[in-house]
């Protein structure tokens, strides 16, 4: 069997292929421009892709193609409709990034919250030895336990990280972006309901045409000024230039970012020209990343070749 990975450098330099290689003949490619995709999965079988588009035109250029394998959850990068109509499977995996999904959400709400980045300046700049007494109340904090956490979208990840929340002595509610409020253990509210009340926004639904653009100006006016707002979902979901415009303006007290509607960065993004600073955590789209899901990903891969 023909196995083509056009763009394994997503699952980094370390990552073990090796249940992939006793699946069949593979040939990996770190990453595939556009123009050789049909070249590279010429008489493949099975092609992984992580970002890659594969579209109806690539599709019709393969005769031997019989199956997507999808390197994530979402498969938004394949006409999947147009796949199966080919009767060729489009396999994704999901679940396995769930908690280093929410572990990396609440390393960034601590680090917001606890206000860690500035305490740590403060030891390291010689601030904290200047003050002349054992402590250093220059940049006040306040508990989560007893506060409100909002999560939009209670899917599996959202799910888990409301039980670290509840942990935590959190107050948990949700928005369900598809209407449909599945999950009987926590209060379902409306998006304005959930905006107005929560101390911490955590964002953990896909993107699509319910929640493009879903947090703008409008919907940051109604947050606390007190309140964070976390983005582990994808970056089409918030207003970027409205976000940042709320830190500067302190609408909101602050957030963290993992994810973001262009992908890098780019080098003139309003996130990068914020006064403010202090206020946003960034991170390079990194929540899934943890060794054990990049392992527990590639199992699922080499499972879906079948």
């Amino acid at each position: 069997m023909k196995i083509v990975f056009l763009d394994a450098s997503t699952l980094g330099a370390d990552a073990d292929l090796s249940p992939l290689k006793s699946k069949g003949c593979l040939t990996v490619y770190d990453n595939t421009p556009p123009e050789f995709v049909k070249e590279r999965i010429a008489g493949a079988e099975v092609i992984i892709v992580n970002k890659v588009l594969i579209t109806k035109d690539i599709i019709d250029s393969s005769l031997t193609l019989k199956r997507i394998c999808v390197a994530a959850t979402g498969v938004n990068n394949v006409d999947t409709a147009y796949a199966n109509s080919r009767g060729i499977l489009v396999l994704n995996v999901s679940g396995y990034s769930t908690k280093s999904v929410t572990q990396i959400t609440f390393s960034s709400l601590l680090s917001l919250a606890s206000n860690i980045a500035r305490h740590d300046m403060a030891v390291k700049s010689g601030e904290y030895t200047k003050g002349g007494i054992f402590t250093w109340l220059g940049a006040p904090f306040f508990e989560l336990s007893g506060k409100s956490m909002g999560i939009i979208g209670m899917g599996a990840i959202g799910q888990e990280v409301a039980s670290v929340a509840t942990a935590l002595g959190m107050e948990v509610s949700y928005f369900s972006t598809s209407g449909t409020s599945h999950c009987n253990k926590y209060s379902s509210l409306t998006l304005d309901q959930i905006l107005r009340k929560s101390d911490v926004i955590s964002i953990h639904a896909p993107l699509n045409e319910k929640t493009l653009g879903l947090i703008g100006k409008n919907e940051l006016e109604k947050m606390k000024r007190t309140s964070f707002l976390i983005n582990m979902g994808r970056g089409g979901i918030v207003n970027e230039h409205d976000l940042a415009d709320a830190i500067d303006k302190e609408t909101i007290a602050g957030a963290a970012i993992d994810v973001f509607s262009v992908e890098p960065l780019p080098f003139d993004h309003p996130f990068l020209k914020i006064k403010k600073s202090d206020h946003l955590i960034l991170t390079p789209h990194i929540a899934w990343t943890s060794i054990e899901a990049r392992k527990t990903l590639i199992e699922g891969i080499a499972a879906n070749i079948g």
